[in-house]
This record gives C-alpha cells, sequence and structure tokens, in this order.
C-alpha cells in the first residue's frame, strides 16, 4: 500500500486516517481496540508521532509519522513495513503538534 500524497487537514484526521487503516488492513473493527501514541523527540525536538493499536491476543500494530519525511509509514504485527503514505499540508500538521506535544 503505497498512497501518494493524501490531504489530511487536521491532526485529529491523521489519527482517524491512521487507525482506520490499521483496521483495514487487519481486518479489524473501528474503536473495538484502544490505541495509544507516543510523540518521538530526537534531541529535544519532537521528529515524529508514533500510534499504536492494540489489538486481539496482545497483538499490537504500529504507524509511524515522520515529521521531515512528511509520510507515516505502517507495519504490522511481526514488524514487517506493509505501506507508506505521503501527505500534503504535512508541514503544517507537524508543527501544529509539536506546540501541542512539548508544551504538555
Amino acid at each position: 500500500m503505497t498512497h501518494a500524497n493524501v490531504q489530511l487537514n487536521s491532526v485529529e484526521q491523521v489519527r482517524d486516517f491512521v487507525l482506520r487503516t490499521l483496521c483495514q488492513q487487519n481486518d479489524l473493527e473501528m474503536d473495538m481496540f484502544p490505541a495509544t501514541e507516543r510523540v518521538l523527540v530526537r534531541r529535544e525536538h519532537a521528529v515524529g508521532l508514533q500510534f499504536c493499536l492494540h489489538g486481539p491476543r496482545n497483538v499490537r500494530l504500529m504507524a509511524i509519522w515522520e515529521f521531515d519525511q512528511h509520510s507515516i509509514l505502517f507495519y504490522g504485527s511481526s514488524g514487517q513495513r506493509l505501506g507508506r503514505v505521503r501527505l500534503k499540508r504535512a508541514a503544517r500538521l507537524a508543527e501544529e503538534l509539536k506546540t501541542v506535544a512539548l508544551a504538555g
């Protein structure tokens, strides 16, 4: 799965897109399993956001939003990369998220 230039207008839309994609890739129903997020920091700068969907039987499905590459990488339960999505307007969204994440 590789999509070129998906346009999302808010961090909430990115979150929804990521969780929906992880569920579709793994035949899971939306909103049935908990999800967590973690800001990835390098040298005191936010560089990405890790999404983790905690599925059945301790399965973890992950995606990483790379701020500098303007893309989201999707990973399966065994760690294999399943795809990459390029984001339009990602720089603005990343700045919005960095401000919120580092302030809290």
